[in-house]
């Protein structure tokens, strides 16, 4: 276990901000796992937040008087049982390596979350999904470590209350359970039914019509590419709004004001950019001129500045078609 202390959070988040964090805990081993409430405890740190590739959280200015706990393991168990194949990862391990591995495994399941940045362990967490698959549909087993009881244990994906965007991960057993390791179940095959629109063209613009899992995860990273920035390279946090949903009663009110939907789901970017956000610049932060759901920090240095260009977009979103949006990412501390 390496522990560090007085670390720049923003150095460890893709939007790049955050004041410093007291402590950094990476853990490199099953054996740091079980190590680590007794670490904590050691340095008097009785409040702690678990990051994974830091895509998808940020901090406040005042930072963290508590421990990031890093997951470093990355390992991956797979076997075959017939047209399934279970797959046991470790938390630490990226989430696009895993897709790709499970791809050319040729399973369906997951493809279409190719090319989110982040960790295994964070994926359960915000539930993520894309282009109409969610990745609690292949957990079959979440390994954790009891924070309250230090003692490792397994979920099934039942005890999880998986939601769009929403797990017990990230609200009412938030910085309970400290995911180590995911197992997954995938079958051999092909995606059915239709796809999404973007996805859709893209294969119909490039004359592809295989649906191999290996093909549409590769289309779907170059439709997220043509899209969406390189948190490496641009800092930005990926989807900064959630997509709206409402009541199965007011879809009808949707199609009566023009406004797409899938289903019950709002796309919040075509909302920011048909209220005139698109390319627009708030207090140091841009609303991407490629995806409007995207929030990208241009030369902003204070989370204040962000949440007030957040509060300027939704305000604005809200007055023009009265829908209140909803930001993805996570805070540390809050």
């Amino acid at each position: 276990m390496i522990i560090r202390e007085n670390i720049p959070i923003s150095e460890l988040v893709t939007m790049r901000i955050g004041g410093n964090a007291r402590y950094v805990f990476e853990l490199e081993d099953k054996e740091d796992i079980k190590n680590l409430i007794s670490e904590l405890k050691n340095h008097n740190i009785d409040k702690w937040y678990f990051l994974g590739a830091g895509a998808n959280t940020f901090a406040t200015d005042a930072g963290f008087d508590g421990a990031i706990i890093v997951n470093k393991i990355a390992n991956i168990i797979f076997k075959g049982d017939g047209d399934k194949i279970h797959f046991k990862v470790s938390a630490g391990m990226d989430w696009d390596f895993f897709v790709e591995r499970t791809t050319k495994e040729g399973c369906t399941g997951i493809e279409c979350l190719a090319g989110i940045p982040g960790t295994v362990g964070a994926a359960p967490v915000q539930n993520i999904g894309a282009y109409g698959q969610e990745v609690a549909t292949t957990i079959t087993k979440i390994h954790a470590l009891d924070m309250e009881k230090d003692e490792l244990i397994e979920l099934d994906p039942s005890e999880c209350d998986f939601s769009y965007r929403h797990s017990i991960f990230n609200s009412t057993a938030r910085g309970k359970y400290y995911i180590y390791e995911v197992d997954f179940t995938l079958e051999k095959g092909e995606i059915k039914g239709e796809l999404y629109g973007s996805l859709q063209k893209y294969l119909d613009d490039n004359n592809i019509t295989s649906r191999e899992p290996k093909v549409l995860a590769e289309a779907v990273r170059n439709v997220r590419d043509s899209k969406l920035p390189d948190p490496k390279e641009i800092a930005s946090s990926g989807s900064f709004f959630k997509n709206v949903y409402v009541d199965e009663s007011k879809v009808a009110e949707l199609d009566e004001k023009g406004i797409p939907h899938h289903g019950t789901k709002v796309n919040t970017g075509w909302l920011i950019e048909n209220a005139g956000l698109k390319g627009k610049v708030f207090y140091g932060f841009k609303v991407s001129d490629k995806a409007a759901l995207v929030l990208i920090n241009e030369s902003g240095k204070s989370y204040e500045d962000m949440q007030k260009a957040v509060k300027e977009i939704s305000d604005t979103v809200e007055a023009k078609f009265g829908f209140k949006l909803e930001q993805e990412p996570n805070v540390i501390g809050k």
